[in-house]
């Protein structure tokens, strides 16, 4: 028997109202991206900073009884060849590279000899799951003040944003290494080995990568202050 090739166009469902049995599969590519407050958002076409962690979903319809297979292809934009191939009828990736990435998903499923394939004719005349990766960014501050006025009380990062690697370590000023963090929402507390260390001048040094290739190496004085609060430094900027 001669194999009937079926393709479905712009994500159109084609059923046959006669019997439930005979409607067609279809997809419906989704994609969930994890925002920096830990939720999940759904969106086809996100904006963000790297490392990125998104969720790509088929979500087929109809396909009991059919033999499915799956290819997403992620595509660098303006790209025709995928840097990445994954099978999986759902699959996660974590972008690190800045820019656009295009994400199309192709989908055939086979029942004897009956064939239905989505592939380039279901993605012509509709846009591609698309994330973007933003271009990294880091500022390091040059003073803090842990008093206890719930303010300015770490050493972080002031501005960052798409970094895929970050290393920190501060030094008191005869090269003793304090402490050491990786994860650039963190900080340093002004303490050693639990202990308020006194207020002065330490040093800090920041290497790190962006998600555009981009290096850092930051060196650079830190000043601990503990001797004034919050409400003095306010007083001090109106000139009073």
């Amino acid at each position: 028997m001669k194999k009937i090739i079926l393709t479905i166009l712009l994500a159109a469902t084609i059923t046959i109202p006669s019997a439930a049995d005979d409607e067609m599969p279809n997809i419906s590519p989704t994609a969930y991206y994890t925002t920096e407050d830990g939720g999940e958002e759904e969106n086809a076409n996100y904006s963000g900073n790297a490392p990125l962690k998104g969720r790509f979903v088929a979500n087929p319809t109809n396909a009991e009884g059919w033999s499915a297979s799956y290819e997403w292809r992620f595509v660098h934009e303006n790209e025709t060849k995928p840097y990445l191939v994954r099978y999986e009828e759902d699959t996660e990736y974590t972008f690190t590279t800045a820019g656009s990435h295009n994400i199309v998903l192709y989908a055939t499923f086979t029942r004897g000899d009956e064939v239905i394939e989505f592939r380039d004719e279901y993605w012509d005349g509709t846009y591609p799951l698309r994330v973007t990766i933003s271009e990294s960014k880091l500022e390091m501050p040059n003073a803090f003040s842990p008093n206890g006025d719930d303010r300015n009380e770490e050493y972080k990062a002031k501005t960052y944003s798409s970094l895929v690697e970050f290393h920190a370590y501060i030094f008191n000023r005869w090269g003793q290494k304090l402490f050491e963090w990786t994860d650039p929402s963190k900080g340093w507390d002004g303490k050693y080995k639990g202990t308020p260390v006194k207020q002065g001048v330490y040093y800090v040094l920041v290497e790190a990568k962006g998600a555009d290739g981009r290096r850092y190496r930051i060196k650079r004085d830190v000043n601990l202050i503990t001797g004034f609060t919050s409400e003095e430094t306010e007083t001090t900027n109106t000139g009073e």
